[in-house]
């Protein structure tokens, strides 16, 4: 059996305890490791689940899926996602990969930062379609998800925004020598999301376009959801850029047409009086 098991967003102990007991009764256990981060170190993981803890780096997981299902047909073998195994297609790959191969599966479902990302008071019936947005470079700086938010505000909608990971990533220069040297691992924050996101912005602004949001759009930050140290502030896009919101992993929501209780629970967590006074401009 393959089993694809959801670990939740943070802490070692929030697998469930049918995953936990699966887990353990399992010949192999990969840790799926680029999709997402927890917040254990590998050693912790395998002391909790009593089982050595195979790392599943980005190549292993894109382009080498047939060891990790290697024998699955006849011994138990689990892959361990962060947050829920259907956040991210990667995983439905393996599933497929599986059923081609005759290989029975099963899923343990988890918190995912889909539902989680609730917890800012905005209400989860009220977001349309999830972005990613991405690292820009110097050559490649795309702008689509900026069209993808503006097709959920003209609904009135908010606007989840999955940010950039990027872990085990190769230079062109040692990729096209085909050295193996990784660059350091980099997770985009919210500040860096809200500063491509005014660029694009201004970008609009410049060719005469009716802006889907402004600097003064009503947003939320958040970090590390989940964990005991979570951070959530909300403010206006621009004052997200300069907040500090710790360390990975981040996510951002541009907010579209708000409840008044959505707007009592933001209020929770603007960083100070004048940001609490403002929320009637910016929502009326």
């Amino acid at each position: 059996m393959l089993y694809l098991v959801g670990l939740g967003l943070y802490d070692i102990t929030d697998i469930t305890v049918r995953g936990l007991n699966i887990v353990k009764s399992c010949n192999r256990v990969y840790l799926e490791a680029y999709t997402s981060i927890l917040g254990v170190e590998k050693n912790k993981l395998e002391e909790y689940y009593e089982r050595d803890v195979l790392l599943a780096d980005r190549d292993l997981v894109e382009q080498g899926a047939e060891e990790i299902l290697h024998n699955a047909e006849t011994e138990d073998v689990a892959l361990l996602v962060v947050g829920d195994p259907f956040g991210a297609t990667t995983h439905t790959d393996f599933i497929l990969r599986a059923a081609e191969k005759g290989i029975p599966y099963q899923v343990i479902h988890n918190a995912s930062i889909m539902t989680a990302i609730g917890c800012c008071g905005l209400q989860l019936y009220n977001f349309g379609e999830t972005v990613s947005i991405v690292f820009w470079t110097e050559t490649w700086r795309p702008e689509s998800y900026y069209d993808k938010i503006a097709a959920n505000r003209d609904r009135g909608m908010h606007t989840l925004c999955l940010l950039d990971i990027k872990v085990k990533e190769q230079s062109i220069e040692n990729l096209a020598r085909g050295r193996k040297i990784y660059e350091p691992p980099r997770y985009m924050s919210v500040n860096q999301a809200a500063e491509q996101l005014l660029e694009i912005v201004s970008n609009r602004r410049s060719r005469g376009q009716t802006l889907a949001f402004t600097e003064n759009t009503l947003c939320v930050g958040l970090a590390r959801v989940a964990a005991n140290d979570q951070k959530i502030i909300s403010g206006t896009l621009s004052a997200l850029t300069s907040a500090n919101f710790g360390a990975p992993l981040h996510s951002l929501i541009v907010v579209g047409k708000v409840h008044p209780l959505e707007v009592d629970m933001l209020k929770l967590f603007a960083e100070t009086k004048e940001d609490i006074e403002t929320y009637a401009e910016l929502i009326g």
